[in-house]
């Protein structure tokens, strides 16, 4: 398959009511648990365990790591087997189990295999939803859907980082880690009811109607893909740049101001991004079929760098909070783009899932690193310079996906805008 721009595809399915709001049950639920215990773990580890923020970034490291590791056998794996709902559930049941683990045997050990347990089962999930999704609507409801699968995942964050913070305001900051196995066994629930029987699972893993009964390309093929590689490039250097911007700003205000306030504008941050990426990712759907991909996803590129830069100018939790409100932004259209474009580069391949694997490797092997590397800069010149750092990763990702990402919305898209979005 190569990156010139797909065809127009075949008109959308609907979904039944039960697989509809499974999608928005899953996504919902499942938020807070393919994140993992994010930020939160960061500041708990530095204010109560007293942990080094160079021992901090790696422990943070080891999960993405552990995501790289097992990011394409997942992929494949999601292309060959047709017990993808049982996998989404099995993997939030090990991050569930993980969380319990963490918090209550909280030694290096522990909290090392907890994150190990939990990278491995996170790269389950992306392409285990995708391919679900996929196979359920068809490729032309396929980014309609992904907005909305996207608009539910926010709002299952939002609701999780209120109950977090209130959780740790009210009682400790380990209740945390119980509500992410509470989520976790939601998801798993959320996963089986939807209805295995209407999951086409050749459409899943990027045959078409068009291909059907076709022999599918080799990963060869999709090495060969220019626009796949520069998409994976970009978004690598994207998540270099962000994946540690975050933690790096809630470990600032712990140090400056308390675990107290540090906790609280964690959870505040969260609520705020994650209410503008409902909109974002609302906004999306309804435009990526119109407008294209690319001048969406540059919109996202070009606030990350913004964002960092603005960091080093004030400690202000409220000016931090307002300053957060544009990862909404970036990481919205990231959330709806980022799948829907590696659909549109490997349509016919029947490996879609394999290729969002081993994209999603690539990325998120960066942030595993921005992790160490922001942890080792902090400690030895200050979040400033971290963040100057970051923003300088960010910005360079924006400049490659300009330069060398082809638009990949299909030539003829006219009935696609109009595909339901259930």
């Amino acid at each position: 398959m190569s990156s010139h721009q797909p065809s127009a595809v075949a008109a959308a399915r609907p979904l039944a009511r039960r697989n509809r709001l499974a999608l928005d049950g899953l996504n919902f639920f499942l938020a807070d648990v393919r994140d993992g215990l994010g930020p939160y773990l960061a500041i708990w580890l530095l204010v109560s365990r007293q942990w080094d923020p160079a021992l901090i970034g790696a422990v943070m490291s080891v999960s993405g790591i552990a995501t790289l590791i097992f990011q394409v056998p997942a992929g494949a794996m999601v292309d060959s087997v047709r017990w993808k709902r049982a996998a989404i559930a099995s993997a939030a049941i090990i991050v569930a189990l993980a969380a319990v683990a963490t918090v209550s045997t909280p030694s290096f050990a522990v909290v090392f295999g907890g994150q190990i347990a939990m990278g491995a089962a996170g790269a389950v999930f992306a392409p285990a939803l995708a391919a679900v999704t996929l196979g359920l609507t068809g490729p032309a409801a396929y980014g309609a859907r992904v907005g909305r699968n996207e608009a539910f995942n926010h709002a299952g964050n939002a609701a999780a980082a209120v109950m977090a913070g209130l959780l740790a305001h009210f009682f400790s900051a380990e209740t945390i880690f119980w509500l992410l196995a509470g989520m976790g066994l939601l998801s798993a629930a959320s996963a089986m009811t939807v209805d295995g029987r209407a999951i086409d699972h050749d459409v899943a893993r990027g045959i078409d109607t068009a291909h059907r009964g076709e022999r599918t390309s080799s990963l060869g093929v999709l090495i060969g893909n220019r626009g796949l590689l520069m998409l994976t490039a970009a978004v690598a250097l994207f998540h270099l740049g962000n994946a540690a911007m975050l933690p790096m700003v809630g470990q600032k205000l712990a140090a400056l101001r308390g675990d107290d306030v540090a906790f609280a504008y964690m959870s505040a941050c969260i609520i705020v991004a994650q209410v503008v990426m409902i909109g974002v990712a609302a906004l999306a759907a309804a435009r990526i079929d119109i407008v294209g991909r690319r001048p969406l996803f540059l919109i996202g590129f070009a606030v990350l760098p913004v964002r960092g830069l603005l960091y080093t100018i004030t400690d202000d939790p409220v000016l931090l909070l307002a300053i957060q409100s544009l990862d909404g932004i970036g990481a919205g259209l990231f959330g709806v783009l980022f799948p829907v474009m590696i659909a549109d580069l490997t349509r016919g391949s029947g490996h879609t899932n394999l290729a969002l694997g081993a994209s999603s490797m690539i990325w998120g092997g960066a942030a595993a690193v921005s992790h160490a590397i922001a942890g080792t800069v902090a400690s030895h010149m200050g979040y400033d310079a971290t963040f100057l750092f970051l923003a300088g990763a960010s910005a360079l990702g924006g400049i490659v996906f300009a330069v060398a990402v082809p638009e990949t919305r299909p030539v003829a898209s006219g009935p696609i805008a109009s595909a339901p979005a259930s």
